[in-house]
């Protein structure tokens, strides 16, 4: 695994967002290219759409889609402020009809929500904007890019490691896992508590209420009946998402006022 983690030292290392109010700056190690990424995550979105188009269940209920565009422009307004780039994104949104508790955002700005989360968990608008500007911030940081570096530098340095030592499939698996264990997943969850932070600003700067998404994550909490144990999930769990958002609700706050008070209201 040292060997894998040494190719930070061959490939560059920034922060693939600007510094905001609530301080995300953490530099990220990136093998992979974002025009690889961004193609390869929009040819999977069509292929999504495509699949929905076909059942007759993509963007069937045209109020609920009108919905989630408007509170998506909100938000996709605020994004320069954290990269400038994303003004050549070409950003979509679609709803499918299904049960699921689900919405996401991929690599260059491909959001996808499902009914179910919608209908099931009542929610209000600042709720939804909780979702997509968590989404939307897994987006910005390039999460999906960065863990598709990481996959890559563990293969490479795990398939030097069994050449070098004679490790058997076995014993190859097993370190794997390990590494799994011990990497990939608490790496994942600080992403998600990373998505957590800048999506509250996203959205306070949009005009909706941060305080939002602690009524948000209480529904889920409710809604899910079971989690794996915290160091098998790539999610916090709720408690522990619930008093991080508590802890940044005053740096974001006052976002949310000064954008109120500016006469920036939004119908």
């Amino acid at each position: 695994m040292a060997l894998a983690l040494s190719l930070v030292g061959l490939t560059g290392c920034a922060s693939t967002t600007q510094i905001g109010a609530t301080g995300v700056d953490r530099r990220q190690f990136m093998l992979v290219s974002s025009d690889e990424i961004n193609a390869a995550s929009s040819q999977q979105y069509q292929q999504v759409i495509a699949q929905a188009r076909q059942k007759g269940v993509l963007d069937t209920n045209a109020s609920q889609v009108v919905r989630l565009r408007n509170i998506a422009n909100r938000l996709i307004a605020q994004t320069p402020r954290f990269r400038p780039d994303v003004k050549n994104w070409q950003w979509e949104v679609h709803l499918i009809n299904s049960d699921q508790l689900n919405a996401s955002c991929m690599p260059g700005g491909k959001i996808l929500f499902y009914t179910g989360i919608i209908n099931r968990l009542n929610l209000t608008d600042d709720e939804i904007a909780a979702i997509m500007g968590h989404e939307m911030s897994h987006a910005l940081r390039e999460h999906g890019r960065e863990q598709a570096s990481r996959d890559m530098a563990q293969g490479l340095g795990l398939g030097i490691l069994a050449a070098a030592v004679g490790l058997s499939d076995g014993a190859t698996q097993a370190v794997g896992m390990a590494a799994q264990v011990g990497l990939d997943l608490p790496h994942s969850r600080e992403q998600e508590a990373e998505a957590d932070t800048l999506g509250l600003e996203l959205m306070a700067r949009a005009g909706y209420n941060p305080q939002s998404a602690l009524s948000l994550w209480q529904k889920m909490g409710a809604a899910s009946t079971s989690a794996p144990p915290k160091f098998l999930s790539t999610h916090p769990p709720t408690a522990e998402r619930y008093a991080h958002i508590q802890a940044l609700l005053p740096r974001v706050m006052p976002l949310y006022q000064a954008t109120l008070n500016s006469g920036r209201r939004y119908g």
